[in-house]
């Protein structure tokens, strides 16, 4: 099976992303999502994207200009539903990811891939909700996509061998190099990386350090480009604690337990520079720590 078309449901900063790098590598894609403002706010960020790609002279003039035509808006899921390979990129909620799934099933195309970009969910448990779990797999990207060269691909327990090939192939064509994951929570990445940035919540909350310097040690003594609550603003301290609790669900080891200074700053709506304050506030000219 030759991918050509691929549906991207959800038009945030991961779903616009994912858009864009297949745009570029020549696919025709369809971006989805239930709100048509959020869409033309995403189509406005991919165009920022292209054309700071341009001026580092990656790509040409020529070359946007293909990508974004390439690029059809729609908050129906039915043509979605219909391109040769579905990227699931909404809100990391099962409930959420479970119902939009479940939405696309009588529209479906007979082999059509189903995918999520899900960062620690079971892929196995989202694919027994659907109706080809054999073509069901984790297709997790990093943020921000355009930039980030690791996808990593996990195979739920009843993921064919032919789909998982396909899907290297794709990622090759993406120009990004892929990673094979079990489905274990939180995969490769996230598995390691939030429980640092948990501890660099503990470590704050512990008054062991301020934000500015245990960023600061991490940048300079671990040679990190970005400090770690610097890093989980990037993220969103939302998704930072739904990665922790499925760890902490999933694993039942008390090592993985969210810092409660996280669940804090999340209950406050601080979810870092998407919300204008986490860690750092953002509402000024620079980032300011806010302890």
């Amino acid at each position: 099976m030759a991918i050509k078309s691929v549906g991207v449901i959800g038009a945030g900063q991961m779903g616009n992303g994912i858009a864009h790098v297949f745009a570029l590598a020549g696919y025709d894609v369809f971006l989805n999502d239930i709100d048509e403002a959020r869409i033309d706010k995403a189509l406005g960020q991919i165009e920022k994207n292209l054309d700071r790609q341009i001026g580092r002279g990656a790509i040409t003039e020529a070359d946007k200009a293909d990508a974004l035509g390439r690029i059809a808006k729609t908050t129906d899921l039915v043509p979605v539903a219909q391109a040769d390979l579905v990227i699931e990129a909404a809100t990391e909620n099962e409930k959420i990811k479970n119902q939009i799934f479940a939405s696309l099933a009588p529209h479906l195309g007979e082999r059509t891939i189903l995918t999520s970009n899900t960062s620690s969910i079971s892929i196995t448990r989202l694919a027994s909700q659907t109706d080809r779990p054999e073509r069901f797999m984790g297709f997790h990207f990093m943020n921000p996509v355009p930039v980030m060269e690791l996808v990593e691909l996990i195979r739920g327990i009843a993921t064919d061998q032919a789909t998982f090939e396909e899907l290297k192939q794709v990622v090759a064509s993406l120009g990004k190099t892929a990673a094979s994951a079990e489905d274990f929570p939180a995969f490769i990445v996230n598995r390691i990386l939030l429980p640092m940035i948990n501890e660099a919540v503990y470590t704050l909350y512990e008054g062991v350090g301020t934000v500015e310097s245990i960023d600061k040690a991490m940048r300079l003594g671990a040679n990190h480009p970005m400090g770690p609550l610097q890093l989980a603003d990037f993220i969103g301290l939302d998704v930072c604690l739904a990665i922790m609790n499925v760890l902490h669900d999933g694993l039942a080891d008390t090592k993985y337990r969210p810092c409660p200074l996280l669940v804090k700053y999340v209950e406050a709506g601080w979810l870092g520079r998407k919300s204008g304050r986490g860690f750092y506030d953002y509402r000024g000219e620079a980032p300011v720590p806010t302890r």
